[in-house]
């Protein structure tokens, strides 16, 4: 199987292992391999051959408070609904969230997929989640309770008055 390598990636690990282990003069390096000096002694000074890591150390969201996402992860967390259902009922709690930014942060909490668990249990997780939350509520002063309205909680299919 061949190296994976990055679009602007210059050299390969045999060729960073090769810059690590020669007595050559950076520039007789740089001119045998046809890259800059800069990157042989990068590699030289390097004890790996891999590539460093990109991007940030820590993700995080652009869009999300960090209440706002404790916020959706405790919601889906107990209520076990898929996504575009945890969508509706956090909309008017949350207006500026869009379905992409709902799926980024279950990614990144490792939540996006729903378990197998079986509808008579899922709903009777969001009842029983329905009857202990406190009144009355505000996203401001409670982070960590949900305003839903209990017609966007029904089953699909079912008819609402």
């Amino acid at each position: 199987m061949g190296q994976v390598l990055h679009r602007r990636a210059t050299t390969t690990e045999a060729v960073r292992r090769a810059i690590q282990h020669s007595q050559e003069s950076l520039r007789a390096l740089a001119k045998r391999y046809g890259i800059d000096q800069k990157t042989v002694r990068k590699w030289r000074n390097r004890i790996s051959t891999a590539d460093l890591p990109t991007g940030p150390k820590k993700p995080r969201s652009t869009v999300l408070s960090l209440e706002e996402e404790a916020v959706i992860v405790a919601f889906r967390k107990h209520t076990l609904l898929a996504l575009d259902d945890c969508l509706y009922a956090l909309q008017p709690s949350i207006p500026h969230l869009t379905r992409s930014s709902l799926h980024r942060c279950l990614q990144r909490h490792g939540i996006s997929r729903l378990p197998q668990v079986d509808a008579d249990l899922r709903w009777a997780a969001i009842y029983a989640w329905l009857d202990t939350r406190p009144r009355p509520y505000n996203l401001k002063s409670h982070a960590s309770t949900f305003p839903l309205p209990l017609t966007s909680m029904a089953p699909r299919g079912s008819k609402t008055n």
